[in-house]
């Protein structure tokens, strides 16, 4: 299901031209770096081969926005997948990542343009990989983000979704970016 998935030949594949494609795919494998790592020093009992899987296609719609507004990069890409053949588990991913999560309320007191559900992440795995997601950005120039500058940013969008990264970050941590930054040379903000 899993394991044997070209993930980096699906983003080549999908992706507009090879800027997008290096920038998108760098940033799933980041997201799987710390990911890991979460999973390393917290001992989390959780499928390591889906939360491997769930960190490299979670961005996949990134590629197929066009004109369409980024937050439906989630939704894109989890019909992309399920177009494709891949399980439902996986698929999930696209859509129940985006922020620390989106329910049917803030699509419509916000006027999203989504369809009007639940996109809140439901298994160890998707939390995992949500989680993980809040420490890179693929900003111009990318950057990393500390657990209080995510805090700061998600504020923004009302105290239930600082409260919901708030306990997170007490359920798993805050990840080491010292390491990933050197290597990826995007600064820690």
């Amino acid at each position: 299901m899993t394991a044997d998935a070209d993930y980096p030949g699906l983003h080549r594949e999908v992706a507009p031209d090879d800027e997008a494609f290096e920038l998108v795919l760098t940033h799933c494998e980041i997201v799987w770096a710390i990911a890991r790592q979460l999973i390393d020093t917290g001992g989390l009992a959780v499928d390591v081969e889906l939360v491997r899987a769930g960190c490299l296609v979670h961005d996949i719609g990134v590629h197929l926005l066009g004109e369409a507004a980024y937050i439906r990069h989630g939704v894109l890409g989890e019909a992309l997948l399920r177009e494709r053949g891949f399980p439902e588990k996986l698929a999930r991913f696209c859509s129940h990542h985006t922020g620390v999560g989106l329910t049917r309320e803030d699509i419509e007191r916000q006027q999203l343009p989504l369809p009007v559900d639940d996109y809140l992440a439901e298994t160890a795995e998707e939390r995992l990989v949500m989680y993980a997601d809040k420490f890179h950005s693929k900003t111009t120039p990318p950057v990393f983000l500390t657990a209080a500058s995510y805090a700061a940013r998600v504020r923004r969008f009302g105290d239930a979704h600082a409260a919901r990264f708030a306990e997170m970050v007490r359920e798993y941590g805050e990840p080491d970016l010292t390491e990933l930054s050197r290597h990826h040379r995007h600064p820690v903000v």
